[in-house]
């Protein structure tokens, strides 16, 4: 287990010269094969409990797609068939969407339904 950054900054710099030779990540055989995969491991545990990926919000991923699709709350209310204030009841976090609006947002903006639904 690693327990200080200055440990994992260390292993990680193994790993990345582990990395460096191709027989390290194919060949069971090669000398450092069992070492890549056992620093690999132990900084994924760190990294897992040290720097873990929070959950993406509905709300986050929303406003980042109609940014992509150059959508504002009025074209998206359109889209979606809901009035301009729900859409942005949505976007501040006071409403979560219908069923039957989550599969529309997922449908039309092309967004995967476990990030609509929560879960």
């Amino acid at each position: 287990m690693i327990k200080t950054e200055k440990d994992y900054n260390a292993i990680v710099e193994r790993v990345e010269e582990l990395l460096q030779n191709p027989d390290n990540i194919e060949n069971k055989d090669a000398k450092g094969y069992v070492e890549l995969n056992v620093l690999s491991d132990l900084v994924a545990e760190y990294e897992e409990r040290n720097y873990p990926v929070k959950k993406t919000s509905l709300v986050e991923v929303l406003k980042l797609r109609m940014a992509e699709m150059g959508l504002n709350q009025k074209r998206l209310s359109e889209l979606l068939g809901v009035s301009t204030s729900r859409v942005s009841e949505y976007l501040n976090g006071k409403s979560e969407p219908t069923l039957k609006v989550a599969r529309e947002i997922s449908l039309k903006l092309g967004i995967d339904a476990s990030i609509v639904l929560g879960i």
